[in-house]
């Protein structure tokens, strides 16, 4: 029964443009009505009608501890009767960026935002204003927040300038931006025989906005060596997989080391924040030491930074988390995987640490054009029939899954016969 959340969602559209404050959550990928949540618990979610779902959506990433995690909403209950925040320094923002700082060996220093948007955007400007450059390169299929220089398609040749994909952008703010295809390594060479201002390459890593899609290593080392040998910087961002891919994210996994690092999600605990870090060289460029600005008066605000403290020491005071989490999402997805062969359903899987994908496809995507390939109808009747069931799936082809530490063998295990009686019937 669903009844209440239709009832709510015409409420919300009267006075919310499309009823919602992010557009996927309004299932237009798969259609139907998106369930209004009352309360989270552990790995459940609960909605309006008294529905029980088990959560592989995690409010996108953060909560790698699952819902209302006991020590985590202790510290941010303790810190809230201290104050909500003041617009000014605290000690909670010099510990957490100094727990960040400790296990990354190319970070010195990290300066924190309230958003993912924020961090991105705000670490292009430091890099342009470091290199005195104005271009900057992108990965078709790569989100890397709504600021308009991102917000871009690719143009028409072969490595052009990108042109705005939303209404709003003007096409002045996007002609700096050049489009890429993701794991192309020719098409990333020819970028830059076509520019000499390139100021940075910004990177997911391991892409999680088109399905996840990990870069290849070959083609992460193609852009540090394009990098350096053209004095370049290079950014991942990892405001998905950082401390969700492994204890150092995607960094953890690869051998290709950024020259800065955008960080969010799991950093906050749950609550909004934000950050982008690097070298103290790179760093120093930022005001108020240097020339480049960037403010923002809610950021390191001390209830985000208290909850993202407490999960952070959590992750490095137990690392074998990462084990089991990355054991869980292996179970989940080879499981779904042997489902759909069972059924000769085409279906692809990807799993990064405590992080998942899934598509319904002939070949294991690895780049946006072959995810634009994917049974994309399909996708939508076993998003629905699974949350008939009371499994809460991302809501699109396009995005990935969480597995989180409350998330037990027993509940894969019912999950996947659930899958079972679903894909008979695909």
């Amino acid at each position: 029964m669903f009844d209440n959340s239709v009832k709510a969602y015409a409420q919300a559209k009267e006075v919310i443009p499309g009823g919602v404050d992010s557009p996927v959550r309004a299932f237009k990928s798969v259609g139907g009505t998106p369930p209004f949540i009352t309360k989270g618990k552990g790995a459940y979610l609960y909605d309006v009608d008294g529905n029980k779902y088990l959560d592989f959506v995690q409010s996108w990433g953060p909560l790698i501890f699952g819902h209302c995690d006991s020590d985590i909403e202790q510290a941010v209950l303790q810190t809230v009767k201290n104050g909500l925040s003041f617009g000014a320094p605290t000690e909670l923002e010099t510990q957490l960026a100094s727990e960040i700082v400790d296990m990354y060996e190319n970070i010195d220093k990290v300066r924190f935002v309230s958003s993912g948007t924020e961090a991105t955007m705000s670490a292009i400007r430091l890099a342009r204003g470091v290199t005195g450059r104005d271009n900057i390169l992108k990965f078709e299929g790569c989100y890397h927040g709504h600021s308009d220089s991102l917000l871009v398609q690719a143009g028409s040749g072969l490595a052009t300038f990108g042109t705005p994909s939303s209404p709003g952008v003007p096409a002045d703010l996007t002609k700096h931006t050049i489009v890429c295809e993701y794991n192309n390594i020719k098409n990333l060479e020819k970028c830059f025989e076509q520019s000499d201002d390139i100021a940075c390459i910004i990177i997911e890593p391991i892409a999680g906005n088109m399905g996840l899609v990990p870069a290849t290593q070959e083609f992460l080392k193609a852009c540090r060596k394009l990098c350096d040998k053209h004095g370049t910087l290079l950014i991942f961002d990892e405001v998905m997989s950082g401390f969700r891919a492994s204890l150092t994210g995607a960094s953890g996994l690869v051998d290709t080391k950024a020259d800065m690092i955008t960080f969010g999600k799991v950093i906050g605990g749950g609550m909004p924040v934000g950050a982008f870090a690097g070298s103290n060289e790179i760093m120093a460029h930022l005001s108020p030491d240097g020339p480049v600005y960037q403010a923002g008066t809610l950021s390191g605000n001390p209830v985000a930074m208290s909850a993202g403290l407490v999960g952070l020491r959590k992750l490095k005071a137990n690392p074998a988390i990462y084990d089991d989490l990355n054991a869980k999402a292996l179970r989940l997805m080879n499981g779904l995987k042997e489902v759909a062969n069972s059924y000769n359903i085409p279906f692809q899987v990807n799993t990064r640490g405590s992080m998942f994908g899934y598509f319904f496809n002939e070949k294991s995507p690895l780049n946006i054009k072959d995810v634009a390939t994917s049974d994309f109808d399909r996708f939508a009747k076993f998003h629905h029939e699974m949350l008939k069931r009371g499994y809460y799936f991302a809501c699109s082809q396009y995005e990935l899954g969480f597995i989180s530490t409350v998330i037990t063998n027993d509940d894969i295990d019912d999950c996947l016969k659930a899958a079972s009686e679903v894909m008979k019937n695909l």
